[in-house]
């Protein structure tokens, strides 16, 4: 198979509007090329659905070099959409680069997972799973598709929403999501035996709080918990200061909740 690009514009910029485009810039005289190519040919067949391998010969193609600033080879360029995207320099080990590949490659579930997060925000938690669990079942290491299924299990599934969240450790991308996952369930858990939590006139609103919040609706369930923390501020160790961190977590700086409950929040702590 020959990687060499002949139109860059219809091999490359067109291309990359179906399926993102790896463009390893190279010369015949550059050594450390010659160590790079069949590493990055080999990876190309094992990834074929996921990107596509061109090679540009600078030499051949010194205007197209000069436009994306070659200054040294080789140099591997990522693009999506007819846009450099992410980039690399030098012959890496093809460890390496599958590891760069995983973060700098565009998600092909993006959209769908979106669609699922809007679903999650309005409480359609099946919905979601729908949505979700087919990602999964092509790529189980996806772990955007983890933390969002585990969020749409909490309401009927917590053991195995649980499971998802706690296999994703410090080092990923999604840790805050299990560690707000981890929260929610261990608050849903407060539910199940309501006598171990101990003794308070702010216990009953505790209560009315988690039940809001393990039925999605974290409007009401931060008026609650925000209440508690003016009646009995570290009731439950501390319960619904954690309570009301991990949902603004889950629901994002910009969320309309969030912005509706931050200051009646920092007011009450501090107060």
């Amino acid at each position: 198979m020959s990687y060499d690009v002949k139109d860059f514009e219809t091999e490359v910029i067109q291309l990359s509007a179906s399926i993102p485009v790896l463009v390893d810039f190279w010369a015949e005289w550059c050594g450390p090329c010659r160590i790079l190519s069949p590493v990055l040919e080999k990876l190309a067949g094992i990834h074929e659905k996921e990107w596509v391998l061109k090679k540009l010969n600078t030499e051949e193609f010194p205007d197209i070099a000069a436009r994306y600033g070659i200054q040294s080879i080789p140099n591997v360029k990522l693009f999506s959409g007819g846009s450099v995207i992410n980039e690399f320099v030098g012959a890496l080990p093809e460890s390496s680069i599958e590891q760069w590949l995983r973060t700098a490659l565009p998600d092909p579930y993006a959209g769908q997972l979106d669609e699922a997060e809007v679903f999650l925000r309005n409480r359609k938690y099946q919905e979601a799973k729908n949505l979700i669990e087919p990602i999964l079942k092509a790529t189980p290491e996806h772990e955007r598709a983890r933390s969002l299924l585990a969020f749409s299990l909490l309401p009927t599934d917590r053991k195995r929403a649980l499971d998802l969240a706690t296999s994703m450790d410090e080092s990923s991308k999604y840790f805050d999501a299990a560690v707000t996952i981890r929260t929610f369930d261990q608050l849903i858990s407060r539910l199940d035996d309501a006598s171990t939590l101990p003794d308070s006139s702010a216990k009953e609103l505790y209560l009315r709080a988690i039940t809001s919040l393990a039925e999605g609706d974290f409007d009401d369930a931060l008026e609650r918990f925000i209440e508690v923390i003016r009646n009995d501020r570290y009731y439950d160790d501390d319960g619904s200061r954690k309570a009301c961190i991990a949902i603004f977590r889950y629901l994002g700086e910009e969320h309309e909740i969030t912005v509706k409950h931050r200051r009646a929040f920092g007011n009450a702590l501090y107060v």
